[in-house]
């Protein structure tokens, strides 16, 4: 092999960290694969976890529709399974944004490793505030209003499966809506946007976020898409007011 040759390589092979340290393409690979490796084992053991509360977490999560049926022998086994694992990635959620962090600490600069540890937890925090307000607040909204369709000839019957896929796709759209106000800042801070800029979208904002209910809302009715409309107006409206009299953008 010529010596250009050599040098061509070498400098594939090596990521320069922010530090002006070298780390081999290889030694990255290592790196990522133990970091996922930390991930699944975290998710597994947290699901394991769930799993032995799986009854009284699907009894928690079924309480806004009441009774609830399966179809088929393996349908309950099944989504206990799913309910565990969903909730036990939920609850390790922390553990897997550190990791990802960690990961990919040696290429940020240093105002960028300062905005990171406030980013991370914030992220988590607004995720997990978009799961309370769906659980609570929006979901038996939406409960009510489905059920408001049985009469004499017409009663729900609903499976323990598909009521539980149909939860887990209505809540996680909300947690996703509430990390708005977090990338709204960041954007502002980087100055991206302004204050100006965001009053200026204003109207538009209105449409797409009925556009982005009707996107995201696990059902076609505009009552759904509404529920994920609204708090995503609302939440604009406050990063408006946070960029304009806090950071002063």
């Amino acid at each position: 092999m010529s010596s250009t040759d050599h040098e061509i390589n070498s400098e594939t092979d090596a990521v320069t960290d922010a530090a002006g340290g070298a780390m081999s393409l290889v030694e990255h690979l290592q790196e990522l694969r133990q970091r996922l490796i930390k991930i699944i084992v975290t998710v597994s053991v947290a699901s394991s976890c769930c799993y032995y509360f799986s009854a009284d977490l699907v009894d928690w999560i079924t309480q806004p529709a009441g009774k609830l049926y399966y179809m088929h022998p393996a349908e309950a086994f099944f989504t206990y399974m799913k309910v565990s694992v969903l909730l036990g990635f939920l609850f390790t959620l922390p553990v897997t944004m550190y990791q990802v962090w960690a990961f990919a600490l040696p290429a940020l600069t240093k105002n960028e490793k300062k905005l990171s540890v406030f980013l991370i937890p914030a992220s988590v925090v607004l995720f997990a505030m978009g799961l309370a307000f769906s659980y609570f607040l929006a979901l038996p909204a939406g409960i009510r209003f489905m059920l408001g369709f049985a009469s004499e000839t017409l009663q729900p019957l609903f499976s323990i499966g598909e009521y539980v896929s149909f939860v887990i796709s209505f809540l996680l759209p909300f947690g996703f809506v509430f990390e708005l106000p977090l990338i709204i800042l960041v954007a502002a801070q980087f100055g991206l946007i302004s204050s100006q800029f965001l009053k200026a979208k204003g109207k538009a904002v209105l449409v797409l976020s009925f556009v982005a209910g009707a996107i995201l809302s696990p059902t076609p009715d505009v009552f759904s898409q509404t529920l994920v409309a609204v708090p995503l107006m609302i939440l604009y409206g406050l990063s408006y007011l946070i960029v304009r009299y806090v950071l002063r953008k």
